[in-house]
Protein backbone atom coordinates (compact mmCIF):
# COMPACT_ATOMS: atom_id res chain seq x y z
CA UNK A 1 0.00 0.00 0.00
CA UNK A 2 2.42 2.30 0.72
CA UNK A 3 4.67 1.74 -1.95
CA UNK A 4 2.06 3.15 -4.17
CA UNK A 5 2.08 6.52 -2.55
CA UNK A 6 4.15 8.94 -4.78
CA UNK A 7 7.22 10.83 -3.58
CA UNK A 8 5.31 14.10 -3.59
CA UNK A 9 2.67 12.81 -1.60
CA UNK A 10 5.26 11.23 1.37
CA UNK A 11 6.47 14.72 1.22
CA UNK A 12 3.14 16.54 1.36
CA UNK A 13 2.31 14.27 3.93
CA UNK A 14 5.37 14.39 6.26
CA UNK A 15 6.04 17.77 5.65
CA UNK A 16 2.79 19.81 6.82
CA UNK A 17 2.21 17.25 9.02
CA UNK A 18 5.62 17.91 10.60
CA UNK A 19 4.83 21.42 10.74
CA UNK A 20 1.32 20.74 12.80
CA UNK A 21 3.28 18.70 15.11
CA UNK A 22 5.66 21.45 15.74
CA UNK A 23 2.62 23.55 16.92
CA UNK A 24 1.21 21.01 18.80
CA UNK A 25 4.75 20.40 20.72
CA UNK A 26 4.75 24.01 21.73
CA UNK A 27 0.94 24.71 22.32
CA UNK A 28 1.37 22.01 24.46
CA UNK A 29 4.38 22.35 26.32
CA UNK A 30 4.35 26.51 26.64
CA UNK A 31 0.71 27.69 25.60
CA UNK A 32 -1.40 24.80 27.12
CA UNK A 33 -3.45 24.81 24.19
CA UNK A 34 -7.12 23.54 24.69
CA UNK A 35 -9.18 21.16 22.28
CA UNK A 36 -10.29 24.03 19.87
CA UNK A 37 -7.03 25.26 19.42
CA UNK A 38 -5.76 22.07 18.60
CA UNK A 39 -8.45 21.45 16.05
CA UNK A 40 -7.09 25.14 14.32
CA UNK A 41 -3.74 23.09 13.70
CA UNK A 42 -5.11 20.26 12.44
CA UNK A 43 -7.12 21.98 10.14
CA UNK A 44 -4.22 24.75 9.11
CA UNK A 45 -2.44 21.50 7.80
CA UNK A 46 -5.26 20.21 5.76
CA UNK A 47 -5.74 23.64 4.28
CA UNK A 48 -2.14 23.71 3.57
CA UNK A 49 -2.15 20.50 1.66
CA UNK A 50 -5.15 21.38 -0.02
CA UNK A 51 -4.45 24.28 -1.15
CA UNK A 52 -0.46 23.87 -2.17
CA UNK A 53 -1.95 20.57 -4.39
CA UNK A 54 -3.64 23.08 -5.99
CA UNK A 55 -1.00 25.42 -6.35
CA UNK A 56 1.01 22.42 -7.75
CA UNK A 57 -1.72 21.11 -10.56
CA UNK A 58 -1.84 24.76 -11.63
CA UNK A 59 2.17 24.54 -12.13
CA UNK A 60 1.59 21.38 -13.70
CA UNK A 61 -1.20 22.37 -15.99
CA UNK A 62 0.78 25.58 -17.46
CA UNK A 63 4.45 24.04 -17.20
CA UNK A 64 5.94 26.56 -15.29
CA UNK A 65 8.86 24.98 -14.31
CA UNK A 66 9.42 24.17 -17.97
CA UNK A 67 9.67 28.79 -18.73
CA UNK A 68 12.49 30.74 -18.64
CA UNK A 69 13.60 31.86 -14.88
CA UNK A 70 12.36 35.54 -15.28
CA UNK A 71 8.85 33.80 -15.74
CA UNK A 72 8.50 30.95 -12.98
CA UNK A 73 9.88 34.02 -10.16
CA UNK A 74 6.64 36.06 -11.26
CA UNK A 75 4.24 33.22 -11.77
CA UNK A 76 5.21 31.84 -8.62
CA UNK A 77 5.26 35.33 -6.48
CA UNK A 78 1.62 35.93 -7.82
CA UNK A 79 0.84 32.08 -7.12
CA UNK A 80 2.18 32.24 -3.67
CA UNK A 81 0.15 35.46 -2.94
CA UNK A 82 -2.86 34.11 -4.18
CA UNK A 83 -2.69 30.89 -2.28
CA UNK A 84 -1.53 32.36 1.02
CA UNK A 85 -4.77 34.90 0.51
CA UNK A 86 -6.95 31.82 -0.16
CA UNK A 87 -5.69 29.76 2.69
CA UNK A 88 -5.44 32.33 5.18
CA UNK A 89 -9.20 33.39 4.28
CA UNK A 90 -10.57 29.74 5.00
CA UNK A 91 -8.55 29.70 8.17
CA UNK A 92 -10.21 32.78 9.52
CA UNK A 93 -13.47 31.14 8.68
CA UNK A 94 -13.47 28.16 10.15
CA UNK A 95 -11.52 30.30 13.49
CA UNK A 96 -14.75 32.33 13.89
CA UNK A 97 -17.54 30.48 12.38
CA UNK A 98 -16.71 26.43 12.86
CA UNK A 99 -14.90 26.00 15.94
CA UNK A 100 -16.68 25.96 18.78
CA UNK A 101 -14.64 28.14 20.73
CA UNK A 102 -12.52 30.35 18.25
CA UNK A 103 -9.38 32.37 19.34
CA UNK A 104 -9.83 35.95 20.59
CA UNK A 105 -9.92 38.85 18.42
CA UNK A 106 -12.19 39.68 15.57
CA UNK A 107 -12.46 38.45 11.64
CA UNK A 108 -10.04 40.82 10.50
CA UNK A 109 -7.06 40.75 12.66
CA UNK A 110 -7.21 36.84 12.54
CA UNK A 111 -7.26 36.77 8.69
CA UNK A 112 -4.43 39.22 8.77
CA UNK A 113 -2.14 37.09 11.40
CA UNK A 114 -3.09 34.17 8.81
CA UNK A 115 -1.77 35.45 5.74
CA UNK A 116 1.33 36.75 7.05
CA UNK A 117 1.90 32.93 8.38
CA UNK A 118 0.53 31.65 5.47
CA UNK A 119 2.92 33.71 3.43
CA UNK A 120 6.25 32.39 4.81
CA UNK A 121 4.78 29.03 4.54
CA UNK A 122 3.61 29.03 0.95
CA UNK A 123 7.03 30.99 -0.36
CA UNK A 124 8.29 28.65 2.08
CA UNK A 125 7.12 25.40 -0.57
CA UNK A 126 7.36 27.18 -3.20
CA UNK A 127 11.21 27.68 -2.52
CA UNK A 128 11.56 23.97 -1.71
CA UNK A 129 9.09 22.58 -4.69
CA UNK A 130 10.98 24.61 -7.56
CA UNK A 131 14.69 23.59 -5.88
CA UNK A 132 13.21 19.98 -6.18
CA UNK A 133 12.54 19.81 -9.85
CA UNK A 134 15.61 21.88 -10.66
CA UNK A 135 18.30 19.46 -9.18
CA UNK A 136 15.65 16.46 -10.69
CA UNK A 137 16.18 17.88 -14.10
CA UNK A 138 19.62 18.61 -13.54
CA UNK A 139 20.72 15.23 -12.68
CA UNK A 140 18.36 13.75 -15.25
CA UNK A 141 20.13 15.70 -17.76
CA UNK A 142 23.62 14.39 -16.76
CA UNK A 143 21.87 11.22 -16.67
CA UNK A 144 21.21 11.65 -20.11
CA UNK A 145 24.25 12.90 -21.26
CA UNK A 146 26.33 10.15 -19.70
CA UNK A 147 23.89 7.79 -21.80
CA UNK A 148 24.60 9.57 -24.82
CA UNK A 149 28.73 9.71 -24.22
CA UNK A 150 27.96 6.00 -23.49
CA UNK A 151 26.40 5.37 -26.63
CA UNK A 152 28.52 7.09 -28.74
CA UNK A 153 31.67 5.93 -27.11
CA UNK A 154 30.20 2.20 -28.53
CA UNK A 155 29.08 3.41 -31.90
CA UNK A 156 32.48 4.73 -32.10
CA UNK A 157 34.57 1.83 -31.18
CA UNK A 158 31.82 -1.10 -33.66
CA UNK A 159 32.79 1.18 -36.28
CA UNK A 160 36.56 1.14 -35.68
CA UNK A 161 36.27 -3.05 -35.22
CA UNK A 162 34.27 -3.26 -38.76
CA UNK A 163 37.19 -1.04 -40.26
CA UNK A 164 39.55 -3.43 -39.10
CA UNK A 165 38.13 -6.57 -39.94
CA UNK A 166 38.15 -6.08 -43.51
CA UNK A 167 41.15 -4.39 -43.64
CA UNK A 168 42.74 -7.48 -42.07
CA UNK A 169 40.68 -10.07 -44.45
CA UNK A 170 42.21 -8.03 -47.58
CA UNK A 171 45.75 -8.18 -46.85
CA UNK A 172 45.31 -11.84 -45.56
CA UNK A 173 44.03 -13.15 -48.98
CA UNK A 174 45.96 -11.47 -50.76
CA UNK A 175 48.54 -13.16 -49.31
CA UNK A 176 46.67 -16.36 -49.89
CA UNK A 177 46.12 -15.59 -53.52
CA UNK A 178 50.20 -15.16 -54.23
CA UNK A 179 50.49 -18.99 -52.98
CA UNK A 180 47.68 -20.63 -54.83
CA UNK A 181 49.20 -21.41 -57.81
CA UNK A 182 52.59 -21.94 -57.08
CA UNK A 183 52.56 -23.81 -53.93
CA UNK A 184 48.57 -25.44 -53.49
CA UNK A 185 49.18 -27.42 -50.16
CA UNK A 186 50.61 -24.18 -48.45
CA UNK A 187 47.81 -22.38 -49.66
CA UNK A 188 45.93 -25.04 -48.09
CA UNK A 189 47.50 -24.66 -44.65
CA UNK A 190 47.16 -20.72 -44.90
CA UNK A 191 43.86 -21.07 -45.46
CA UNK A 192 43.49 -22.74 -42.35
CA UNK A 193 45.66 -20.32 -40.62
CA UNK A 194 42.94 -17.71 -42.33
CA UNK A 195 39.90 -19.53 -40.43
CA UNK A 196 41.57 -20.07 -37.33
CA UNK A 197 42.28 -16.05 -37.28
CA UNK A 198 38.43 -15.40 -38.45
CA UNK A 199 36.83 -17.49 -36.00
CA UNK A 200 39.29 -15.29 -32.81
CA UNK A 201 38.75 -12.12 -34.52
CA UNK A 202 34.69 -12.64 -34.53
CA UNK A 203 34.79 -13.61 -30.70
CA UNK A 204 37.30 -10.41 -29.64
CA UNK A 205 34.58 -7.92 -31.65
CA UNK A 206 31.94 -8.87 -28.71
CA UNK A 207 34.26 -6.88 -26.40
CA UNK A 208 35.86 -3.63 -25.80
CA UNK A 209 38.82 -5.35 -24.56
CA UNK A 210 40.28 -8.62 -24.62
CA UNK A 211 42.92 -10.39 -22.92
CA UNK A 212 46.76 -10.08 -24.27
CA UNK A 213 46.98 -13.95 -24.14
CA UNK A 214 44.17 -13.79 -26.91
CA UNK A 215 45.39 -10.88 -28.65
CA UNK A 216 48.71 -12.78 -28.79
CA UNK A 217 47.43 -16.00 -30.54
CA UNK A 218 45.48 -13.89 -33.20
CA UNK A 219 48.69 -12.17 -33.77
CA UNK A 220 50.68 -15.83 -33.78
CA UNK A 221 47.91 -17.20 -36.51
CA UNK A 222 48.28 -14.19 -38.53
CA UNK A 223 52.47 -14.06 -38.62
CA UNK A 224 52.20 -18.24 -39.05
CA UNK A 225 50.66 -17.22 -42.56
CA UNK A 226 52.45 -14.17 -43.02
CA UNK A 227 55.58 -16.75 -42.69
CA UNK A 228 54.41 -18.74 -46.04
CA UNK A 229 54.66 -15.66 -47.95
CA UNK A 230 57.85 -14.40 -46.32
CA UNK A 231 59.99 -17.94 -45.75
CA UNK A 232 63.16 -17.28 -43.99
CA UNK A 233 62.49 -13.82 -44.52
CA UNK A 234 60.50 -12.98 -41.39
CA UNK A 235 62.28 -13.87 -38.42
CA UNK A 236 59.91 -13.65 -34.78
CA UNK A 237 60.92 -12.79 -31.11
CA UNK A 238 58.87 -12.72 -27.97
CA UNK A 239 59.78 -10.93 -25.31
CA UNK A 240 56.20 -11.53 -23.14
CA UNK A 241 55.97 -11.11 -19.41
CA UNK A 242 53.68 -14.09 -18.18
CA UNK A 243 52.07 -11.69 -15.72
CA UNK A 244 51.09 -9.52 -18.38
CA UNK A 245 49.35 -12.56 -20.42
CA UNK A 246 45.84 -11.38 -18.36
CA UNK A 247 45.96 -7.48 -18.83
CA UNK A 248 43.33 -6.27 -21.40
CA UNK A 249 44.14 -4.47 -24.30
CA UNK A 250 41.83 -3.23 -27.30
CA UNK A 251 40.98 -6.01 -29.77
CA UNK A 252 43.32 -6.43 -32.81
CA UNK A 253 45.04 -4.17 -31.77
CA UNK A 254 48.48 -5.97 -31.78
CA UNK A 255 47.64 -7.63 -34.74
CA UNK A 256 47.30 -4.05 -36.59
CA UNK A 257 50.83 -2.72 -35.44
CA UNK A 258 52.02 -6.18 -36.33
CA UNK A 259 50.99 -6.03 -39.95
CA UNK A 260 51.48 -2.49 -39.95
CA UNK A 261 55.31 -3.59 -38.86
CA UNK A 262 55.19 -5.99 -41.90
CA UNK A 263 53.68 -3.92 -44.44
CA UNK A 264 55.97 -0.76 -43.99
CA UNK A 265 59.08 -2.56 -42.52
CA UNK A 266 59.94 -6.20 -43.49
CA UNK A 267 58.33 -6.09 -47.07
CA UNK A 268 60.67 -3.46 -47.90
CA UNK A 269 63.57 -5.14 -46.81
CA UNK A 270 65.23 -7.24 -49.58
CA UNK A 271 66.44 -9.54 -47.51
CA UNK A 272 63.50 -9.57 -44.71
CA UNK A 273 63.90 -8.85 -40.96
CA UNK A 274 63.16 -9.24 -37.65
CA UNK A 275 60.10 -8.50 -35.79
CA UNK A 276 59.95 -8.15 -31.57
CA UNK A 277 57.14 -8.16 -29.84
CA UNK A 278 57.28 -6.93 -25.76
CA UNK A 279 54.76 -6.95 -23.48
CA UNK A 280 55.66 -5.59 -19.40
CA UNK A 281 54.79 -3.70 -16.74
CA UNK A 282 56.45 -0.68 -16.25
CA UNK A 283 55.26 2.46 -13.43
CA UNK A 284 52.07 0.64 -12.95
CA UNK A 285 51.57 0.70 -16.73
CA UNK A 286 51.22 -1.76 -19.79
CA UNK A 287 53.75 -1.17 -21.97
CA UNK A 288 53.53 -3.04 -25.28
CA UNK A 289 56.38 -2.47 -27.90
CA UNK A 290 56.46 -3.84 -31.14
CA UNK A 291 60.29 -3.50 -33.08
CA UNK A 292 60.92 -4.44 -36.78
CA UNK A 293 63.72 -4.15 -39.29
CA UNK A 294 63.65 -0.73 -41.19
CA UNK A 295 63.38 2.76 -41.09
CA UNK A 296 60.55 5.72 -41.16
CA UNK A 297 60.62 7.68 -44.00
CA UNK A 298 58.18 9.68 -43.75
CA UNK A 299 55.72 11.04 -40.66
CA UNK A 300 53.84 7.99 -39.78
CA UNK A 301 53.08 8.57 -36.52
CA UNK A 302 49.53 10.34 -37.31
CA UNK A 303 48.89 8.99 -40.60
CA UNK A 304 47.45 5.34 -41.92
CA UNK A 305 44.51 3.69 -41.26
CA UNK A 306 46.35 0.68 -38.70
CA UNK A 307 48.06 3.70 -36.76
CA UNK A 308 45.29 6.35 -36.57
CA UNK A 309 42.52 3.26 -35.57
CA UNK A 310 44.93 2.15 -32.26
CA UNK A 311 45.27 5.66 -31.31
CA UNK A 312 41.64 6.28 -31.81
CA UNK A 313 40.72 3.12 -29.92
CA UNK A 314 43.18 3.96 -26.91
CA UNK A 315 41.50 7.17 -26.77
CA UNK A 316 38.21 6.28 -26.79
CA UNK A 317 38.84 3.25 -24.43
CA UNK A 318 41.54 5.11 -21.44
CA UNK A 319 41.63 8.91 -22.59
CA UNK A 320 44.66 10.93 -22.01
CA UNK A 321 45.59 8.02 -19.86
CA UNK A 322 47.05 5.83 -22.93
CA UNK A 323 49.85 6.37 -25.32
CA UNK A 324 50.88 5.82 -28.31
CA UNK A 325 54.04 6.41 -30.83
CA UNK A 326 56.02 4.90 -33.57
CA UNK A 327 59.58 6.24 -34.02
CA UNK A 328 62.87 5.00 -35.37
CA UNK A 329 64.79 3.13 -32.63
CA UNK A 330 67.92 3.24 -34.35
CA UNK A 331 69.56 3.11 -38.25
CA UNK A 332 68.01 -0.25 -38.99
CA UNK A 333 64.77 -0.51 -36.33
CA UNK A 334 61.71 1.19 -35.59
CA UNK A 335 59.55 1.10 -32.49
CA UNK A 336 56.10 0.89 -32.09
CA UNK A 337 55.19 1.48 -28.36
CA UNK A 338 51.67 1.32 -26.37
CA UNK A 339 51.51 2.80 -22.78
CA UNK A 340 47.90 1.93 -21.04
CA UNK A 341 47.10 2.02 -17.69
CA UNK A 342 46.41 -1.25 -15.20
CA UNK A 343 43.15 -1.39 -14.88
Amino acid sequence: MFKRISKYWWCQILGWGANAFLFLFFGFFFYQIDGTQVLYILSYSILGILVTHAFRAVIVKYKWIEKPFENVAIYFFFGILVCSILDSFLLACISHFILPAPPEGDFKDSWLRAFFSQTMFMALWAGIYFLWHYVEESRNSQVGQLKLEATVRTLELKTIKSQLNPHFIFNALNSIRALVDENPRRARTAITELSNILRNSMQADKAETVSLENELSIVKDYLALENIRFEERLKVQYDIDPETLELPVPPLMLQTLVENAIKHGISREVNGGLILIGSHVHDMRHEITIRNTGQIVEDLNGNGFGLASTRQRLGILFGKRASFEIYNLDNAMVEAKVLMPIL
